[in-house]
């Protein structure tokens, strides 16, 4: 498992954007590399559900919810071990707490995640 740390959360109104950051601190970039990103995200008395993941290496392959398609996009940094969320057109239904998660695929020891970052969306 790899530590990660989430920023970038707060207030914002309705058609506004924030931008969320991940950040393994004591990952190598070499390890790093390995794990595929995913952010996602909990309302309150609703299930964690994924906003969207990018896959190891290059990250060549992106996934997105529907609701995040056209108005959200994953990117990362192996370089920084950061991987980025930017939101645009944010809506209230958009509030949450959103988690980072990295996770080798195929292997369960490694699913990490983060502490959260909280976003509202309200005027």
């Amino acid at each position: 498992q790899v530590r990660l740390v989430e920023s970038g959360g707060g207030l914002v109104q309705p058609g506004g954007s924030l931008r969320l950051s991940c950040l393994s601190p004591r990952s190598i970039t070499s390890v790093f590399n390995q794990y595929t990103m995913s952010w996602f995200r909990q309302a309150p008395g609703k299930q964690r559900e994924l906003v969207a993941s990018i896959s190891s290496g290059r990250g060549r392959s992106t996934n997105y919810a529907d609701f995040a398609t056209g108005r959200f996009t994953i990117s990362r940094d192996n370089s920084r071990k950061t991987v980025t969320l930017q939101m645009n057109t944010l809506k209230p239904e958009d509030t949450a707490v959103y988690y980072c998660n990295a996770k080798i695929d195929g292997d369960e020891s490694t699913n990490s995640w983060g502490q959260g970052t909280e976003v509202t969306v309200s005027s």
